[in-house]
């Protein structure tokens, strides 16, 4: 990855609807060759995939919970099962590996205190072999980006 291709990556991570157009004024190229590097950062992976950013609030899921779970035991059996069963709770929006205490950082939302203690009770306590849940609550949010920095 050269100067050029780490702009394109910067100016789709503060615009992934800019138009090829755009991002090529901006990084100094003709549209072809720029959207042939912007193909060639997603067919190496650099480029996952192109999302929204919602407004947790107004969807309706306003409280953001970060969640340190520890495992009882650390057995591939009951690490694999941990771990695929939290990817299928939609609530959880990341899930983190973690060192120190505990073994996992959740970052979950949802709607109000009763359905966190809904998720908890029915969702993650089901999952088993859980030795401990350490929940905090966000009560604001002081920066949120996607944007990786650019300091090679």
């Amino acid at each position: 990855m050269d100067k050029i291709d780490r702009q394109i990556i910067r100016f789709l991570q503060q615009n992934s609807r800019i138009s090829n157009q755009e991002l090529a004024e901006l990084v100094n190229l003709s549209p072809s060759p720029c959207l042939r590097r912007v193909k060639n950062l997603e067919k190496q992976g650099v480029i996952k995939s192109y999302s929204l950013e919602i407004d947790n609030e107004v969807y309706g899921l306003p409280i953001t919970v970060f969640v340190n779970v520890q495992l009882e035991k650390h057995t591939k059996e009951v690490v694999e099962n941990f771990e695929t069963q939290i990817k299928l709770q939609e609530n959880v929006l990341e899930c983190f590996v973690m060192t120190g205490r505990a073994d996992y950082l959740l970052k979950v939302v949802v709607k109000d205190l009763h359905h966190y203690e809904d998720f908890v009770r029915h969702q993650l306590h089901a999952i088993g072999c859980i030795a401990s849940i350490d929940t905090s609550f966000a009560y604001g949010v002081v920066k949120k980006t996607s944007v990786l920095p650019d300091n090679h």
